[in-house]
């Protein structure tokens, strides 16, 4: 039996972001029997009461998991896993990294470290927060045994600036498929005011670096119809996009969506996903839309591109943006090009087997 600690994440049940859906699916279905997984949760984000799920247990940190408390948290983490018998610690995201050069001396097993999207780029951060950032990364890629990059750019960008090879492995999105009743479907559809095949969705946080601006500008210059869900009510950015646009007949700005029949409905009758995130490496929400077969309308940074593998559409700003929503139907060849890429890259049984292989 390999004893695995997760590191790095709210936690699971996941209700928030890539790394957790990550860690759900390890230790789901697709976990092997010779795997015991442990999770660690934050207490201020989840039920500490629930003590197992799926094929893990569950431990809990008294801080939140993001924002500046993802510091600590990560290292009051890897000090629990301290004398439990744990063979190894996989570490998702940089946030505690910095601590690595201490960990690896009390910690006698293998460390993984999955270093994320390259957090120190991304718009949101400050100038100290982005230099605090770039060295923690720099102290996960000295000091881990294994660094996995979710995007061949990524990997790309570790060989090239600390000359260290890593293992290439992106996310599943398989996960997403449901059986949802006929009447539920309409209920859904009336609910949001959407027509089947007759909208385009985007589904993100809503940040600078994901260009939600770009997208909304683009389709208040058309009449085409939009789904676009987030969290608009996280930060300032948000809130003066939501009341921007509130206007616009076209545009309905949903808060964030976490029941997984409701998701399922809503990308499965949508004409096409539009997915602007400029930052970060492999995101699972693109990943998720390539398996609904729909046409991908991306920013064209390598990221996406490599994710996508060159053929989706893309788009650089709102006009470039604009141009592609008026071009529309779209080839029905383009989704069924994703679905492909997706059935063969990017399913949780091919990703758990290479994660449980690097144990």
């Amino acid at each position: 039996m390999i004893k695995v600690a997760i590191i790095g994440t709210q936690g699971v049940p996941a209700n928030y972001g890539g790394f957790e859906t990550l860690a759900e699916n390890l230790i789901g279905e697709n976990c092997s029997s010779d795997i015991q997984y442990t999770v660690f949760c934050s207490s201020k984000d989840l039920d500490s009461e629930r003590k197992v799920f799926k094929n893990a247990e569950l431990r809990y940190v008294w801080l939140h998991a993001n924002g500046i408390q993802s510091i600590p948290f990560d290292i009051i983490s890897m000090l629990k896993t301290l004398g439990h018998g744990f063979d190894v610690i996989l570490i998702l995201g940089v946030s505690g990294c910095i601590f690595l050069p201490v960990f690896r001396f009390l910690f006698p097993g293998k460390i993984i470290v999955n270093i994320d999207g390259l957090e120190h780029k991304r718009a949101k951060w400050g100038k100290f927060a982005r230099r605090f950032l770039k060295f923690s990364e720099k102290m996960a890629v000295k000091h881990a045994d294994v660094i996995i990059a979710d995007n061949k750019a990524i990997q790309d960008y570790v060989f090239e600036n600390y000359k260290k090879k890593t293992e290439m492995i992106a996310y599943g999105g398989d996960q997403v498929q449901r059986y949802v009743t006929d009447t539920e479907t309409t209920r859904i559809l009336k609910k949001y005011g959407m027509k089947e095949k007759e909208y385009a969705i985007s589904i993100c946080r809503i940040e600078p670096e994901n260009n939600c601006h770009m997208i909304l500008d683009a389709f208040a210059h058309t009449y085409s119809s939009l789904l676009f869900i987030g969290n608009w009510d996280l930060n300032e950015y948000g809130r003066s996009l939501k009341k921007k646009y509130a206007s616009f007949r076209n545009i309905y700005m949903a808060d964030s969506v976490y029941d997984l029949d409701t998701l399922f409905v809503l990308r499965n009758k949508a004409a096409y996903y539009i997915h602007g995130h400029s930052a970060g490496g492999t995101n699972p929400s693109l990943v998720e839309a390539m398996h609904f077969s729909l046409p991908i309308l991306a920013y064209g940074c390598l990221y996406n591109r490599e994710t996508t593998e060159g053929k989706a559409l893309y788009f650089t700003d709102e006009k470039e943006l604009t141009a592609l929503i008026l071009q529309k139907p779209f080839n029905s060849e383009l989704g069924k090009e994703m679905k492909k890429i997706a059935d063969k890259e990017y399913t949780w049984e091919k990703i758990a087997k290479k994660y449980e292989s690097l144990y």
